[in-house]
């Protein structure tokens, strides 16, 4: 039984299963969707099938409303990737949640990664007690930066991080966007 989190217009942002690996290791098999992330590198089926879903599905046991949710076009039933909407993982701050999305090339430009950013907000701040989002990416990463700044997020900071596998474009640094309840009802 397929257990939703939430719908849009186009998308379906559900509870991952079991059943998502093979559609995990091809999104993450692409070269283009990870360059950002480490360079290119596919992420091998055994981490996916050992790690990361696992990591995924723990989510649903240790808190209700947070976590990794995959995302799948309402009209085709398609997977084009996942949204993350969970406390932090350093740092963590009450009332305080990080957004996230990962998206197959095929449905890059088609504003679903902005209609499920704003879908999770909005679920955040009126039904979860979410007092701020923050998002992060790196600095030349314009596509998902364009992303943040349409789902409401303003650019709070650049910063540098130490990172032994530097990637193509790391020297540029890392951007933190956020959005708190009071800017986002202003705003409404």
């Amino acid at each position: 039984m397929m257990q939703i989190f939430l719908e849009t217009d186009r998308l379906t942002l559900r509870r991952f299963t079991g059943a998502d690996e093979d559609d995990l290791v091809e999104l993450d098999g692409d070269p283009e969707v990870m360059r950002f992330l480490n360079g290119g590198r596919p992420t091998p089926r055994e981490e996916i099938r050992d790690r990361v879903l696992p990591a995924f599905l723990g989510y649903y046991e240790r808190s209700e409303g947070f976590g990794f949710w995959a995302a799948v076009e309402r009209s085709t039933g398609r997977f084009l990737g996942w949204f993350h909407f969970r406390p932090r993982r350093d740092e963590p701050r009450e009332g305080e949640v990080e957004l996230g999305y990962r998206m197959r090339r095929a449905a890059w430009g088609r504003g679903y990664a902005t209609e499920g950013s704003r879908a999770l907000i909005h679920k955040g701040f009126t039904e979860l007690g979410v007092d701020r989002v923050l998002a992060g990416t790196m600095a030349v990463n314009l596509g998902s930066r364009r992303v943040m700044e349409k789902s409401g997020l303003t650019l709070v900071r650049t910063f540098h991080q130490d990172r032994p596998d530097a990637i193509d474009g790391s020297e540029h640094g890392v951007v933190e966007y956020a959005l708190t309840r009071a800017d986002w009802q202003a705003r409404r």
